[in-house]
Protein backbone atom coordinates (compact mmCIF):
# COMPACT_ATOMS: atom_id res chain seq x y z
CA UNK A 1 0.00 0.00 0.00
CA UNK A 2 1.20 3.89 -1.05
CA UNK A 3 1.79 5.96 1.82
CA UNK A 4 0.10 9.40 0.98
CA UNK A 5 1.89 12.48 0.81
CA UNK A 6 0.95 15.14 3.58
CA UNK A 7 0.31 17.41 0.68
CA UNK A 8 -2.20 14.65 -0.85
CA UNK A 9 -3.70 14.17 2.74
CA UNK A 10 -4.10 18.27 3.59
CA UNK A 11 -5.62 18.30 -0.38
CA UNK A 12 -8.43 15.66 1.11
CA UNK A 13 -8.96 17.14 3.84
CA UNK A 14 -9.57 20.65 2.30
CA UNK A 15 -12.07 19.11 -0.45
CA UNK A 16 -14.17 17.29 2.15
CA UNK A 17 -13.99 20.67 4.48
CA UNK A 18 -13.74 23.67 2.51
CA UNK A 19 -14.47 25.47 5.62
CA UNK A 20 -11.13 24.62 7.49
CA UNK A 21 -9.48 25.07 4.23
CA UNK A 22 -10.86 29.36 4.80
CA UNK A 23 -10.15 28.68 8.43
CA UNK A 24 -6.81 27.48 7.57
CA UNK A 25 -5.84 30.67 5.21
CA UNK A 26 -7.29 32.84 7.20
CA UNK A 27 -5.32 31.89 10.31
CA UNK A 28 -1.98 31.35 8.13
CA UNK A 29 -2.72 35.30 6.87
CA UNK A 30 -2.94 36.48 10.40
CA UNK A 31 0.43 35.20 11.29
CA UNK A 32 1.93 36.72 8.68
CA UNK A 33 4.20 33.58 7.00
CA UNK A 34 4.28 33.27 3.43
CA UNK A 35 6.23 29.93 2.65
CA UNK A 36 2.98 28.42 5.19
CA UNK A 37 0.50 30.23 2.44
CA UNK A 38 2.08 28.97 -0.32
CA UNK A 39 2.47 25.28 1.19
CA UNK A 40 -1.54 25.64 2.16
CA UNK A 41 -2.35 27.25 -1.51
CA UNK A 42 -0.29 23.93 -2.98
CA UNK A 43 -2.54 21.63 -1.14
CA UNK A 44 -5.36 23.75 -1.68
CA UNK A 45 -4.77 23.54 -5.34
CA UNK A 46 -4.54 19.82 -5.28
CA UNK A 47 -8.02 19.96 -3.69
CA UNK A 48 -9.47 21.72 -6.94
CA UNK A 49 -8.13 19.38 -9.58
CA UNK A 50 -4.42 20.22 -9.61
CA UNK A 51 -2.41 22.74 -11.08
CA UNK A 52 -3.62 22.40 -14.37
CA UNK A 53 -7.20 22.98 -13.61
CA UNK A 54 -6.57 26.08 -11.31
CA UNK A 55 -4.27 27.53 -13.47
CA UNK A 56 -7.06 27.19 -16.95
CA UNK A 57 -9.58 28.61 -14.29
CA UNK A 58 -7.27 31.48 -13.03
CA UNK A 59 -6.23 32.08 -16.70
CA UNK A 60 -2.60 31.75 -15.85
CA UNK A 61 0.23 30.03 -17.23
CA UNK A 62 0.63 26.11 -15.62
CA UNK A 63 4.20 26.43 -15.42
CA UNK A 64 4.33 30.06 -14.44
CA UNK A 65 1.72 28.72 -10.98
CA UNK A 66 3.99 26.14 -10.57
CA UNK A 67 6.35 28.17 -10.15
CA UNK A 68 4.38 30.95 -7.70
CA UNK A 69 3.60 27.79 -5.65
CA UNK A 70 6.79 26.61 -4.80
CA UNK A 71 8.89 27.21 -1.72
CA UNK A 72 10.72 29.68 -3.47
CA UNK A 73 7.67 31.65 -5.21
CA UNK A 74 6.29 34.98 -4.37
CA UNK A 75 3.31 35.58 -5.68
CA UNK A 76 2.00 38.82 -7.56
CA UNK A 77 -1.09 39.80 -5.95
CA UNK A 78 -2.52 39.43 -9.34
CA UNK A 79 -1.89 35.78 -9.65
CA UNK A 80 -2.84 35.35 -5.93
CA UNK A 81 -6.15 37.05 -6.30
CA UNK A 82 -6.72 35.07 -9.49
CA UNK A 83 -5.87 31.55 -7.90
CA UNK A 84 -8.10 32.63 -5.02
CA UNK A 85 -10.96 33.48 -7.22
CA UNK A 86 -10.39 29.89 -9.39
CA UNK A 87 -11.38 28.22 -5.47
CA UNK A 88 -14.05 30.57 -5.13
CA UNK A 89 -12.38 32.28 -2.29
CA UNK A 90 -11.16 36.14 -2.25
CA UNK A 91 -8.45 38.13 -0.33
CA UNK A 92 -9.91 40.34 2.73
CA UNK A 93 -8.89 42.80 5.04
CA UNK A 94 -9.64 43.03 8.71
CA UNK A 95 -8.19 45.52 11.26
CA UNK A 96 -5.60 44.21 13.58
CA UNK A 97 -6.57 43.44 16.91
CA UNK A 98 -4.31 46.07 19.43
CA UNK A 99 -2.43 43.75 21.97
Amino acid sequence: MRDRSRDEAMAEVYRKDPEYAVEMLNSILEDGEPGELLIALRQMTKAFGGVQAVAEKAELNPTQLYRTLSAEGNPALSSLTAVLKAMGLRLAVHPVKAA
